[in-house]
């Protein structure tokens, strides 16, 4: 359990390892077959680089994957994993996770594989709350087949199959989890090690599910797609770091802030407005979380990265155990046969 709150982790339920490894023990045999330059790199080396800190038994990690660049990572892990179907990642990590409680169940995903032909499969997998922490790698583009514009381009965004610009408004990843009462959301960036790795430290410590998006480049069909954000010149404009309990400010010298108006949204204010706004990331409404996620997507407002939403939720794959103890409790283990021959039966001849 963890001290400060007393309540069960994900990590509460899988055993620890008494074997001490590290890094370069979670590497695989495998040649790493991304474009140089990728930023799916830098996110394979912070995993790697970060979950010895669990002290889990490899045999306890498992990755599942969908179709997509990012999908390959499961074989760079020396750990358990699946390369699954286009989409369909997050359901077979359902059924995993509630199957086995002593295994940490892993998802990486790209924005085509989530929010495109999968994205029924992640909006459930988030109201349910299964106990399952989802990367999902945006990079804004669909990388694998070379280059088409994916459900998280911009509007106009012009590509291979979108010449005179898509018309397609797009999804804000952090929006559509918190508006599927995910417990646990957060976005980081691909090349910011210390946040990347922060961020998925308390993404692993969050019982249910915990949604990660991963500001990713593709540097051969998207490139400098979140230059803003990321290069020393503009970041400090262009990026707002939330913090729980800590004044929303941003830019150089921490000279702007974030506000609530009294029409019931945000603005961007100066950084000793009386009125700052202080991060909760525990509120239990997301209200608030919603309205900090729409900010870059309004006439180009600064970006907010960090843990968004972090509340307990019933889990459910804790919910389905608890259920079945029930039934056995009232009906024994019952036998399969007995099963399929109780209620309405007929015979055909």
């Amino acid at each position: 359990m963890t001290e400060s709150t007393g309540r069960r982790t994900a990590l509460d339920l899988v055993p620890r390892s008494d074997e001490r490894y590290v890094a370069k023990d979670l590497k695989t045999d495998q040649d790493v077959r991304w474009c140089p330059g990728c930023g799916d790199y830098a996110i394979l080396a912070a995993v790697q680089g970060f979950l010895p800190e669990l002290q889990l038994a490899r045999e306890n990690l498992v990755f599942v994957s969908g179709i997509g660049c990012s999908s390959r990572f499961p074989y760079y892990m020396n750990t358990y994993g699946l390369h699954s179907i286009h989409g369909r990642a997050p359901a077979i990590a359902t059924g995993l996770a509630t199957a086995r409680p002593d295994l940490s169940v892993w998802v990486v995903t790209g924005d085509g594989d989530a929010l495109s032909i999968g994205g029924n499969h992640l909006i459930h997998a988030l109201r349910r709350n299964v106990n399952i922490t989802i990367l999902l790698f945006n990079n804004r583009i669909y990388g694998l087949t070379k280059g088409q514009y994916s459900p998280t381009s911009e509007l106009g965004k012009v590509t291979k199959s979108t010449p005179l610009g898509s018309l397609d408004h797009p999804f804000n990843p952090v929006s559509l989890a918190l508006g599927a009462e995910a417990g646990f959301v957060a976005r980081t960036l691909d090349s910011d090690r210390k946040h990347l790795t922060a961020v998925l430290r308390a993404a692993a410590q969050h019982r249910g599910t915990s949604f990660v998006e991963i500001l990713q480049n593709c540097n051969i069909f998207n490139d400098g797609a979140f230059d803003a954000v990321k290069d020393p010149a503009t970041r400090d404009e262009a990026t707002i770091r939330l913090e729980h309990g800590q004044p929303i400010r941003f830019g150089t010298d921490a000279a702007r802030g974030v506000k609530l108006t009294g029409r019931g949204g945000l603005e961007i204010c100066a950084g000793d407005d009386p009125e700052l706004l202080v991060h909760d990331a525990h509120a239990p409404e997301p209200a608030i979380a919603f309205m900090l996620s729409r900010l870059g997507n309004i006439d180009d407002r600064p970006t907010p990265i960090g843990v968004f939403r972090d509340v307990d939720r019933p889990v459910y794959d804790d919910l389905v155990r608890e259920q079945i103890a029930q039934a056995t409790a009232v009906n024994g283990d019952g036998e399969l046969a007995t099963l399929l021959a109780s209620g309405d039966t007929w015979a055909i001849n």
